[in-house]
């Protein structure tokens, strides 16, 4: 599909790789819906803001009836909770799997409708934990692995309404969620740029950066190659 021209709906818009997808849309000739819990935080000029919190059914519903003629769905929305899956990762696990596979469902079913009509696409942005799982990421890692699994679901039930899914594996951004962390970081703006890039060449699967595309060459090699600290025999 075209992005110029196109009607996009990006949750979470209002800061972040959001605010990066919102801004590059809206500069390539989209109209623009930038989704946010508190649509006074969307700043950006040129874009119309839109409640929605992706874990509200209530919410997701509204900000569906609020954005007509969608044809381009990028779910961006996210959190990040750290902690040991035997700690306290274990009571934040139920609500990263609300924000990162619960609430892209419910939002691609809200807009199905209006996808299946224009034959439009969705952008779901995962990360390369969504393959390997660190020290402390156990939770996130979960929600992003299942996402991974609802994308390729989403692909298959999506085909035959002529509705595409690209997804978006990256190691870590230089936004407010990766603050904490010194290694390399890719600019978001990167990171929304090259996922629409691939919208618009029916690309299935961005792989930006060399961590996810490490993890990913990584599996096939299975648990001995993806965790070799552990010790098993490849």
């Amino acid at each position: 599909m075209k992005i110029a021209d196109s009607t996009a709906f990006v949750t979470g818009a209002n800061r972040g790789l959001g605010l990066r997808f919102a801004t590059l849309l809206r500069d390539r000739g989209a109209t623009v819906y930038a989704g946010a819990r508190d649509p006074a935080s969307v700043t950006l000029e040129g874009v119309i803001p839109v409640r929605i919190d992706v874990t509200d059914p209530r919410s997701v519903a509204l900000a569906a009836e609020a954005a007509r003629g969608v044809d381009l769905l990028v779910n961006n929305a996210g959190t990040y909770a750290r902690g040991a899956l035997l700690g306290d990762g274990a009571e934040r696990l139920r609500a990263e799997l609300e924000t990162h596979v619960h609430g892209p469902l419910a939002v691609t079913r809200a807009f199905l409708p209006s996808l299946t009509v224009h034959g439009g696409a969705v952008v779901n942005v995962l990360s390369a934990l969504s393959w390997i799982t660190l020290p402390g990421t156990g939770a996130y890692s979960v929600a992003k692995a299942a996402g991974w699994a609802l994308a390729n679901g989403l692909r298959l039930e999506l085909a035959d309404h002529g509705v595409t899914v690209t997804t978006v594996h990256v190691g870590y951004m230089d936004t407010d969620m990766a603050a904490g962390v010194d290694a390399p970081k890719t600019d978001p703006a990167v990171v929304a740029a090259l996922a629409l890039d691939a919208v618009e060449a029916g690309v299935p699967e961005v792989l930006v950066d060399d961590v996810s595309r490490q993890v990913r060459a990584g599996l096939a090699g299975g648990v001995a190659a993806l965790y070799p600290a552990l010790g098993y025999a490849p």
